[in-house]
């Protein structure tokens, strides 16, 4: 009688998940994955391509979920830009943090820790890169609105995200737990928002 395949799936997703957080994905083996699973190589295989898709199988859902929340947070932005709102920013990436980061700790953990090798090893980066680019469109538009926003070029912008991205996630890439992280963030939060408001007009 054949296997479920979704049940396998999940097997091998579990696997994947501990191979990664263990060795890397660099140094993680598909064999061992496999043996891990319970499945033949070549059953393993009938899954995923290779070790690229099973990373991306794993981590996909957590950079999903981290960008949908960005997308979400910059459209009520610019709706509150067009109703002409003085509290732009109803939410923060503290929430962010909070919200959709914090509750999936090991998840972040292997993009930010175990990527290296794969297309995600820069996912702190790409991940600035865009709400710098995300910023740098938006800003005119609040000039245009009568906001008195600072004039701040990209690479000062992508210095101050750099730094505020990376307060944000140091407690996840240094295993903290979810209570010291969560306290960190009022840290975070009283340092940065200030200059952030500051910058924007607020």
């Amino acid at each position: 009688m054949p296997r479920d395949k979704t049940e396998s799936h999940e097997k091998i997703l579990a696997a994947a998940r501990k191979e990664f957080m263990q060795y890397g994905f660099k140094d993680a083996s598909m064999r061992r994955i496999g043996e891990e699973a319970g499945l033949t190589a070549a059953a393993l295989y009938r899954h995923f391509a290779g070790k690229e898709a099973l990373f991306g199988a794993v981590v996909e859902p957590a950079v999903h979920d981290i960008y949908a929340w960005i997308d979400a947070h910059v459209a009520r932005a610019e709706a509150a830009v067009r109703a002409g709102g003085e509290d732009l920013w109803q939410d923060t990436e503290i929430d962010m943090m909070r919200e959709v980061v914090y509750p999936r700790m090991e998840e972040y953990r292997l993009l930010l820790n175990c990527a290296a090798g794969s297309k995600y090893e820069n996912f702190l980066h790409d991940l600035v890169t865009d709400h710098q680019r995300r910023m740098m469109a938006v800003l005119p538009k609040l000039r245009a609105q009568g906001y008195p926003v600072r004039e701040i070029s990209a690479e000062q912008l992508h210095l101050l995200l750099t730094a505020y991205t990376t307060a944000l996630f140091e407690p996840v890439i240094h295993e903290y737990s979810e209570k010291e992280a969560t306290a960190c963030l009022a840290t975070v939060e009283a340092f940065f928002l200030p200059g952030w408001r500051q910058i924007l007009g607020f």
